[in-house]
């Protein structure tokens, strides 16, 4: 499979990474066994967890996600050829988002635990932390980096001004700056990111990976209306997406589909992978059927004139 490779770093990934958010959470370790193992033998190698997954279900603490995955690794003993992509900064009951540097190298050993790892191929600030400022973060990583405990950091959920500044004090202080941005991006939510942000990333060779990339499964196409919500556990997240712009998009998505044979999920997924400047969306799977799905998004060509259409629909 082509690989395409995440922005200035030495690390090139599958046009699509396989979202963790799902593991412990509405897959338990053996259907995520069976995820994973079916992701990897056609050939994608990129991950994305966090610490923080999934401490939001029932029971659970935080940690689950990672824990699962390292199980996997180690039992297929394939820590080689997979790129882990984790993050750290996100209410672990601390009670607020940490990205102090006490934290961060508290966090960092104990996500490598429970990925039974001795490095992190990726390690993303979660969410901005106003209290911190950049050049303590930065700091931090650029110990851990000396450390050999990651390759690479990078961050999430900032927006232009905030990933600017960031770039600015690490070449200001000579520190490590951010080589990747994971910000949300779909056909629905697509404000954050075109414009500024996307421009900065690509002006400055930050890779781009988008995470709720299917819209908490609006783009799915399987909500059409409120008596859909049910469906699954995040049925009522998608509730503000029907709506007439919504419909339209989904209308575009059920058009391309027809035309190439495939799922509305599919359609979604590469019209992402086909964003000048997006690396590779993130997306997660329950089931087999769903990550077949996902296999067959990356090798879906859209048109000139599908693009177009889908611009369009989500204007």
């Amino acid at each position: 499979m082509h690989k395409r490779r995440l922005g200035r770093t030495d690390l090139s990934i599958a046009p699509l990474v396989l979202g963790g958010n799902v593991f412990g959470w509405t897959a338990d370790e053996k259907t995520s066994f069976d995820l994973l193992d079916r992701f990897a033998e056609a050939g994608f190698n990129a991950v994305d967890t966090a610490d923080a997954y999934s401490r939001w279900a029932a029971g659970n603490k935080g940690g689950e996600s990672e824990t699962i995955i390292g199980n996997w690794m180690k039992s297929r003993g394939n820590r080689d050829k997979i790129i882990v992509i984790t993050k750290v900064g996100s209410d672990m009951g601390q009670g607020r988002k940490d990205l102090s540097a006490a934290y961060i190298e508290k966090a960092v050993d104990q996500s490598l635990k429970r990925l039974q790892t001795d490095v992190i191929d990726l390690y993303l600030s979660h969410w901005p932390d106003p209290t911190t400022p950049y050049e303590e973060t930065l700091g931090a990583y650029q110990r851990l980096l000396e450390k050999g405990k990651i390759r690479y950091p990078g961050c999430s959920n900032l927006d232009a001004g905030q990933l600017r500044a960031a770039l600015d004090v690490a070449s200001l202080r000579s520190l490590p700056r951010y080589e990747v941005l994971q910000p949300e991006y779909n056909l629905y939510d697509r404000a954050s990111l075109d414009g500024p942000l996307l421009d900065l990333c690509k002006a400055e060779g930050l890779g781009v990976i988008t995470y709720f990339s299917l819209a908490k499964g609006f783009l799915s196409g399987k909500y059409r209306s409120k008596a859909d919500l049910g469906q699954s556990e995040r049925g009522e997240d998608v509730a503000e997406y029907l709506n007439e712009r919504g419909m339209r998009i989904l209308s575009a998505l059920d058009a391309a589909a027809g035309r190439h044979s495939a799922r509305q999920a599919e359609v979604a997924l590469a019209w992402i992978m086909a964003r000048p400047g997006v690396t590779a969306p993130i997306a997660s799977a329950t089931t087999a059927a769903q990550m077949d799905s996902l296999i067959r998004a990356a090798s879906l060509k859209l048109s000139a004139d599908d693009i177009a259409a889908l611009d369009r629909a989500s204007a």
